[in-house]
């Protein structure tokens, strides 16, 4: 079974964003050895160079670094790197949409912090 969204992004993309969320998760802590493209390839039923395209991304990042022979591993700092990155494409993707979104509909910064508080509340 494949366990991608099938979402319209890119399969490597979703395999960065999958390594990320072990990291922030916990699930792979720093200096933890990450699977191998392989193991991904396999799992996910995809091809290894997509699977090390998604993989290397996160090299790229320095979120993950290689260890010559024996594999990929967690950098130091790594969750904070991700989690950091994390908040500021929320940031973009949905409070700029949200904030351009109450202007279009004339909601002020107090209607919107209510309404915010509100949706908080109903949780």
């Amino acid at each position: 079974m494949n366990n991608l969204i099938d979402d319209g992004r890119p399969i490597f993309v979703q395999i960065a964003e999958r390594i990320e969320d072990d990291i922030i998760e916990g699930g792979l802590p720093e200096e933890a050895q990450v699977p191998s493209t392989n193991q991904f390839a396999a799992f996910y039923k995809i091809n290894p160079a997509t699977a090390a395209k998604g993989v290397n991304l996160l090299v790229d990042e320095g979120i993950l670094y290689k260890k010559r022979g024996i594999g990929m591993f967690v950098a130091k700092g790594a969750r904070a790197k991700v989690i950091e990155k994390r908040k500021e494409q929320f940031f973009e993707e949905y409070v700029i949409t949200m904030i351009r979104e109450a202007e279009k509909l004339g909601i002020t910064a107090d209607q919107l912090t209510d309404m915010i508080q509100r949706g908080d509340n109903k949780r």
